[in-house]
C-alpha cells in the first residue's frame, strides 16, 4: 500500500515540460523588472535634470509670468484705465539673474555633476546586485533539476537492488530482513525524490517571478567549463574594483558632492548681486493692455545675521563633508578585503568542486563493489545501503559545489561592475 501511494504521488509530482530560458535571457528580462534597479534608473534621471538645471543657471534667468483679476466691493482707481473701477486686471512677467552669488553657481554645478556620477555608479551597482539575485535563482533551478535526477537515479538503483534481494531471499541465499532493508531504502529514496521535485517547482516559480513570468520557468544548463581560477588575477581585480568598481565610485562621488556643498555654504557669507526686470500691464478686462509699465533693477545684498541659520548650514555642510570623506576612505580600504574574499570564495568553491568529483568517482566504485559482493553473498545488506546513500550524497555535493562556484564568480563580477564571462 505504501509503495502504491508513493508511486501515485511521484506520478502527480512529475514536472511538466516548461519553457526554458538561458542565463543571459534571464538577466535581460529580470534586470529591468527589479524595483531596486528601476529606482536607481529614476535617480539617474533626477540627477541628470539637476545637472542640467545647474548648468542652465549660468545662462538662463529665472522667469515668472502671471496674471490675475481683483474685484472690489467699491470702486477704486484703476492704473490701466485711469478711472474708478470695481475690477482690476494685472498681467506681468518678471525675470531675475544672479550676477554674483559667492560662487554658489559653480559649486552647485560641481555638486550636481558629482551626484549624477554617483547615481550612474549606483545604477551599475543595482544592476549587478540584481544580476546576482537572478543568477542565484537561475542556479537554484539548475541545481534542483540535477538533484531531482540524482534522486531519480537513487530510486532506480534501490528498485534494482530490491529485485535482487527478493530473488536471493526466494532462493534462500539471503534472509527476509535484506529485502525489508532495501524496501525501506526505496521508500526513503521516493520521499527524497518528492522533496526534490517540490523544491524544483518552487525554484522554477521563483525564477519565473524574477523574469516577469506568471508560470514556472525552466533553466537551460550552462555547459561552460569552470576555470581553475577566475579569468582575472586578484591584483588586477583589486586595481579595477578600486578604480571603476561601483562601491568606490559611489563613495568618491558622494565625497565630491559633499565637498562642493561645503564650499557652496561659504557663499552665504558673500554679497549677492541680482539683476531683475519686470513688465506689467493693467486694465479692467482680460487681456490687459490699457497701460504697460516696465522696470529694471540691480540689487546688491550683504547678509549680516540671520539668527545663525547661515552658521548652522555651514556646520552641517562641514560635517557632511567629513563623513563623506571618512566613508570614501573606508570604502577604498574595504575594496581589498571584498575582492580577496570574493576571489578566495571562488578558489575554495572550485577546489570543493574538484574534490566532490573525486568523491563521486570513489562512491560510485564503492557501490559497484558492494553490489557485486552482495550478489555473491560476501557482504551484508547494510554495507550496500550505506554505499548507496554515500553515492547519492556525493552526487548532491557535486551539484551544489558546481553552482556555488558559478555564484562565487557572479559575486566577483558585482564588485567589478562588469561581466567576466562572454554574454550570449
Amino acid at each position: 500500500m505504501i509503495l502504491l501511494l508513493l508511486a501515485g504521488a511521484l506520478q502527480v509530482a512529475t514536472p511538466d515540460s516548461l519553457p526554458p530560458v538561458t542565463l543571459d535571457e534571464a538577466l535581460r528580462r529580470g534586470t529591468q523588472l527589479d524595483p531596486g534597479y528601476v529606482a536607481a534608473l529614476g535617480q539617474v534621471r533626477d540627477a541628470g535634470w539637476q545637472r542640467r538645471a545647474a548648468l542652465l543657471a549660468f545662462v538662463v534667468p529665472a522667469v515668472t509670468v502671471q496674471t490675475g483679476a481683483t474685484w472690489y466691493s467699491s470702486e477704486t482707481f484703476n492704473l490701466g484705465t485711469g478711472q474708478l473701477s470695481s475690477k482690476i486686471v494685472i498681467a506681468q512677467a518678471a525675470a531675475s539673474y544672479d550676477v554674483f552669488s559667492g560662487g554658489q553657481k559653480i559649486f552647485d554645478l560641481q555638486r550636481a555633476r558629482a551626484e549624477f556620477a554617483g547615481a550612474q555608479a549606483s545604477a551599475v551597482e543595482a544592476r549587478f546586485r540584481t544580476a546576482l539575485f537572478i543568477e542565484a535563482d537561475f542556479y537554484d533551478v539548475l541545481a534542483e533539476q540535477e538533484l531531482s535526477r540524482v534522486a531519480e537515479e537513487r530510486v532506480r538503483r534501490a528498485e534494482e537492488q530490491l529485485s535482487v534481494a527478493r530473488a536471493r531471499v526466494l532462493t534462500g541465499a539471503a534472509v527476509q530482513t535484506d529485502s525489508l532493508q532495501l524496501l525501506l531504502e526505496l521508500n526513503r529514496a521516493r520521499v527524497d525524490l518528492l522533496r526534490e521535485r517540490s523544491r524544483l517547482r518552487v525554484a522554477r516559480l521563483q525564477l519565473g517571478r524574477r523574469i516577469g513570468a506568471d508560470a514556472p520557468v525552466g533553466a537551460v544548463p550552462d555547459d561552460e567549463a569552470l576555470p581553475a581560477r577566475p579569468p582575472i588575477t586578484e591584483d588586477d581585480a583589486y586595481a579595477e574594483a578600486l578604480h571603476a568598481g561601483p562601491a568606490a565610485r559611489i563613495a568618491r562621488a558622494d565625497e565630491r558632492a559633499a565637498d562642493a556643498g561645503f564650499r557652496s555654504a561659504w557663499g552665504l557669507y558673500f554679497p549677492t548681486v541680482t539683476l531683475s526686470a519686470q513688465i506689467a500691464a493693467f486694465d479692467a478686462a482680460f487681456f490687459p493692455n490699457a497701460i504697460t509699465r516696465s522696470s529694471l533693477g540691480l540689487t546688491v545684498a550683504l547678509p549680516l545675521w540671520n539668527h545663525g541659520a547661515r552658521e548652522i548650514a555651514l556646520s552641517r555642510a562641514r560635517t557632511a563633508r567629513d563623513v563623506a570623506r571618512a566613508l570614501r576612505s573606508d570604502a577604498e580600504r574595504a575594496v581589498r578585503r571584498d575582492v580577496a574574499q570574493a576571489y578566495e570564495t571562488y578558489v575554495t568553491a572550485r577546489a570543493s568542486f574538484d574534490l566532490a568529483g573525486e568523491q563521486v568517482a570513489v562512491a560510485r566504485e564503492n557501490l559497484r563493489v558492494q553490489d557485486e559482493r552482495y550478489r555473491a553473498g560476501a557482504t551484508a545488506i547494510l554495507d550496500l545501503v550505506t554505499a548507496q546513500v554515500s553515492l547519492t550524497e556525493a552526487e548532491a555535493g557535486l551539484v551544489q559545489a558546481r553552482y556555488a562556484t558559478r555564484l562565487a564568480l557572479a559575486g566577483l563580477e558585482a564588485l567589478l561592475g562588469r561581466r567576466l564571462r562572454p554574454e550570449g
